[in-house]
Parts: structure tokens; C-alpha cells; sequence
């Protein structure tokens, strides 16, 4: 392959179809330690795959190669490591610590290695909060910018579009701690019903396009904090070849991955407490049929997470066990999406319909139609299974390179996902409520359905007799 890659976007890191895994095209074998098979990238040492990333003056590896190696790469060296190693290599390759520089040859290669680092940036921009990171990168330029003055305008911008990317990150993880320290401190833990002056989401937001729409605001708002690497380090382990150390010695870097599933929750428990607050039984039939309509206009849009979110909280106990106030409800619409997101058959229906939407996403002409929002914990569990499933290593100690391409496969659906600019114009007011409307405890759910309609059995007044 020759010749640099046009564009520096990391979605084009995905062919259409998603992700293209035909790593070469030499059919069985071993080339520089890499073991092939029907012309796909099997497995290899560690050793020969970073080698297989470093771009030469006739050599630029493929993207979907350079996603899957970074992505997973973090199971066995950490990222500072492995960028120190790159560029410890190219520097020897490269000779450029010989006194006097062989531009020419610098001059096919610098143009590669500013693309791998380009791309690196933009796509693990979280990887790059080490101060160590950006001294690797800034050492590598240095090394090659006397070569070509171009290289320095090109190292500074790719150190602006990391800063600026990192601020937005930063920016927006800040505004998720403050909301949820908030939410966390003063507001969950109603144990009665509180006085009326409470707001309802009726009154601040009585159309279910609306809300959908607004749901869908947060969820891709919190999807875009969400790096790729957060999917893996949720699982690292101990590496089996090196006994004494996990590979990472600071705390896994999750945090927007929990804030998330926090927000699914939230949003679960949001849901249960406006059904159970009202006192007259018409008011929360009137509520649970609202909340039918945003959910139905959460999966036409594809907003699948919100829509499950919906769905669990009518599904739970406290809401459920009201009989009276279900009997006012028109439930076929309630059934039809309980039935698309039913379990069975590890979430068939679900699938189906998720696989629809992806399909939509693809061909799709306006940011509305590209829509796609994955229930997020069936994603992280599977994801968790693949990883659970399959072993990092071989026994020959080669790493299983076949398993990466899966987990690429997955997390890089994901980022084209996240990706997507919300179409919807946003309502401040409607997202704050979202965000800190105050919501029961499980305890103050069965409270306040308890009080709502009295309780049927010795069970339901023995636990009423208990909370109070």
C-alpha cells in the first residue's frame, strides 16, 4: 500500500458496511511474525503486531488495523508504552539519530507517521491526557521537522484539535458531575410522598414528541463523552504473562461509561415516580399513557435506550402492582413495545430492530434518520461476554487477534453511533427537569404506590407496615 490516506476523519476508519476486518491479502501463513488465515490477521506476539503499526517510507497500515491494535493493544502494554516503543522504533528505522538526516527518505516517511499520530489523537483523544503521551508526540516532530517546516504547522494543529477536543470532553464531564452530585446529595432519597408544590413532568412538558426528542438530546449528549477505550478497560485484567502488575496501575478510566448506565437508572426511576406520585387514580393512568407515547416515539426515532428505560421502570414492582390504575390505560400500545424489547431469545425482537435502524443509519440523508441509540448495557454485557468468552492470549503466548477484530467490530459500530449531531432543537428547561427532578427511592416507591392503592395481600401490609 502507497501513498497516504486523503482523509483524517476517524469515521472513515469504517468502511460502510462498518468495519472492514481483511487485514492483506496473502492467503495461510506467516509474514514478520504475523499469522495469517483465508487472508485474515489471526494472531501474533505482541512485539510483531506493534511492529506491524509502524509506518515505513513504502508502509502505512490499514485503518481498520490501526483502530483494532489501539483499541485492544491497552489489555497488554499501557498506551504511553506503546506510543515510547513506536517511536523508539521509528527513531532506529528511521536513523533519526544519525547527525546528519537523509531528508529525502524523511520526507516520504514524516507525512505517514503524522497520520498515525493524527489518527491516534482523534480517536483515543483520552489516552493523551498523560502529560508522557504528548512528550512522545512532540519528540517524535522535533526529530523529523527539521526535514520539512510544514511539519511544525502540522504538529500544531493536531496539538489544537487534541486540546480543543480534550476542553469539550472535559467540559461536558464536568456538567455530568455537577448534575449528578446534585441529583445524588439533596434529591433521591424521598421516603414519602412530598408536598404538591413538587412539579410534575406534565406540567413541564405535556407533548411526547417533545420529550422523546429532548431524551434523545441527553442520551447523544452523554454518548459523545464516551470513549472507545472505556469498553475495554472496563475489563482489564492481569495480563497472564506478567504476573506481578495489571496493565494498568491507575484506576480504570470508565467514568463516562458509569455515568451513563447512572443516567439509564435515573431515567428508570424518574419514570416509576411521576406514575406513582399523583393521588387521583385518572391522573396516573393519564401519566403512565404519556409515557406509552414517548417510549413509541423513542424507538421511531431509534433511541432504544431511553425506550428500555421507559419500559423498566412501568415494569417495576411498585408501578406494576397498580391494578386500578392499569385497568384506565389503553395497554396495546404498552404491549406491543414491551414485546420488542422483550428478553426472550437473548433480545430477539430488540436485535431485529436494532440491526434495522443501523441499516436505516447507513443510507440515511438527514442526521434524524441516523439515529441510532443501542440499548447500552445488552451492548456493554455483550461486550462483556466476547471478552469473557475468548482468551487475550493464545498458548503460545501470541495475542488472539481474532477475538479484537470482533471486539473492533463492536465498539467501532458504537463510535459511528455516537457520532451522530442531534437534529432536535433543545429545551433547556425540559433537559434540567430531566436531569434533577427529585425521584424515590425503591422505598418511597412502594410508599407512595401503597398509598395510591392500598395494599392487596399480607406481604404488600407487611412491608407497608415496615417501610412506615
Amino acid at each position: 500500500q502507497e501513498g497516504m490516506p486523503q482523509t483524517l476523519s476517524s469515521t472513515s476508519m469504517f468502511t460502510p458496511c462498518g468495519f472492514s476486518p481483511h487485514l492483506h491479502t496473502s492467503k495461510e501463513g506467516e509474514q514478520g511474525g504475523l499469522i495469517f488465515q483465508d487472508g485474515n490477521l489471526t494472531s501474533a506476539s505482541l512485539d510483531a503486531l506493534i511492529q506491524h503499526l509502524i509506518p515505513t517510507t513504502d508502509y502505512y497500515p490499514e485503518k481498520a488495523y490501526i483502530f483494532t491494535f489501539l483499541l485492544s493493544s491497552r489489555l497488554f502494554i499501557e498506551p504511553h508504552e506503546l506510543l515510547s516503543q513506536v517511536c523508539h522504533k521509528c527513531i532506529e528505522q528511521q536513523r533519526l539519530d544519525d547527525p546528519v538526516l537523509d531528508k529525502a527518505r524523511i520526507r516520504k516517511f514524516g507525512p505517514k507517521i503524522l497520520q498515525l499520530l493524527t489518527e491516534w489523537t482523534e480517536t483515543f483523544p483520552y489516552d493523551f491526557q498523560e502529560e508522557r503521551m504528548i512528550g512522545h508526540l512532540k519528540d517524535m516532530i522535533h526529530r523529523i521537522a527539521p526535514c520539512d517546516e510544514a511539519y511544525w504547522k502540522k504538529m500544531n494543529q493536531l496539538l489544537q484539535a487534541l486540546n480543543q477536543k480534550l476542553a469539550t470532553l472535559s467540559h461536558g464531564q464536568e456538567g455530568i458531575v455537577k448534575i449528578s452530585t446534585a441529583v445524588s446529595d439533596k434529591l433521591v432519597a424521598f421516603k414519602t410522598k412530598p408536598p404538591s408544590i413538587q412539579r410534575e413532568i406534565l406540567s413541564v412538558c405535556s407533548d411526547p414528541y417533545t420529550l422523546a426528542q429532548q431524551l434523545t438530546h441527553v442520551e447523544l449528549e452523554r454518548l459523545s463523552h464516551i470513549g472507545p477505550e472505556e469498553f475495554v478497560q472496563a475489563f482489564v485484567h492481569k495480563d497472564p504473562l506478567d504476573g506481578t502488575k495489571t496493565c494498568f496501575s491507575e484506576q480504570k478510566k470508565t467514568s463516562n461509561l458509569e455515568a451513563y448506565v447512572k443516567w439509564f437508572n435515573r431515567l428508570c426511576y424518574l419514570v416509576a415516580t411521576e406514575i406513582c406520585m399523583p393521588a387521583k387514580k385518572k391522573q396516573r393512568a393519564q401519566v403512565i399513557e404519556f409515557f406509552i407515547d414517548v417510549a413509541r416515539e423513542c424507538f421511531n426515532i431509534g433511541n432504544f435506550n431511553s425506550l428500555m428505560a421507559i419500559i423498566s421502570g412501568m415494569n417495576m414492582s411498585p408501578v406494576s402492582r397498580l391494578k386500578k390504575t392499569w385497568s384506565k390505560v389503553k395497554t396495546a400500545k404498552f404491549f406491543i413495545l414491551e414485546h420488542q424489547m422483550d428478553p426472550t431469545g437473548n433480545f430477539y425482537n430488540y436485535r431485529t430492530a436494532l440491526r434495522g435502524a443501523a441499516h436505516r443509519s447507513l443510507t440515511a440523508h438527514s442526521n434524524r434518520e441516523k439515529i441510532v441509540i443501542p440499548f447500552f448495557s445488552l451492548l456493554i454485557k455483550d461486550i462483556y461476554f466476547l471478552n469473557e468468552g475468548c482468551a487475550n492470549r493464545l498458548p503460545n503466548g501470541h495475542v488472539n487477534f481474532e477475538k479484537f477484530l470482533e471486539l473492533a467490530k463492536q465498539v467501532g459500530e458504537f463510535i459511528t453511533w455516537k457520532q451522530v449531531e442531534c437534529p432536535f432543537e433543545q429545551d433547556p428547561n425540559i433537559i434540567h427537569y430531566l436531569h434533577t427532578a427529585p425521584i424515590f427511592t425503591e422505598d418511597g416507591l412502594y410508599l407512595a404506590s401503597y398509598e395510591s392503592e392500598s395494599p392487596e395481600n399480607q406481604t404488600e401490609k407487611d412491608r407497608w407496615k415496615s417501610l412506615r
